[in-house]
């Protein structure tokens, strides 16, 4: 409960900063189209890191607790936000298209985060 609630927080705040660096030091400095990948990739993160803070929560005794499925839906969460931002990160950074193919596995990941969520609370309720 506690890794997910501070893996959250953290990537939450990365995210805002993600994103202010974005509108403030690439614009003009990266064509228009990396920094819409920029701002795809700051969206995705701040989403799953609300996420991840849901799992956390999710997991208290109180409401659905320590399942499996919960966990996994944190991991691939973050797995998501590392791999699929990450790498629009890094292509809006050098403009290295390649890391384009990379940028699905991510997605599959965050799919599979929210499938194992609902997994979970099908368990559970």
């Amino acid at each position: 409960m506690k890794f997910f609630l501070i893996a959250g927080a953290v990537n939450a705040l990365l995210s805002v900063a993600f994103g202010a660096f974005g509108a403030h030091m690439l614009e003009g400095r990266v064509a228009d189209k990396y920094l819409d990948t920029w701002q795809t990739a700051v969206q995705y993160q701040m989403f799953h890191s609300i996420g991840l803070m849901v799992v956390a929560v999710l997991m208290s005794t109180t409401l659905i607790g320590p399942l499996g499925s919960l966990s996994w839906a944190g991991y691939l969460m973050l797995a998501g936000i590392i791999i699929f931002s990450g790498s629009l990160y890094v292509l809006s950074l050098t403009g290295i298209s390649i890391l384009g193919a990379i940028t699905p596995i991510g997605g599959l990941a965050f799919i599979a985060g929210w499938i194992m969520l609902i997994i979970a609370a099908m368990k559970a309720l």
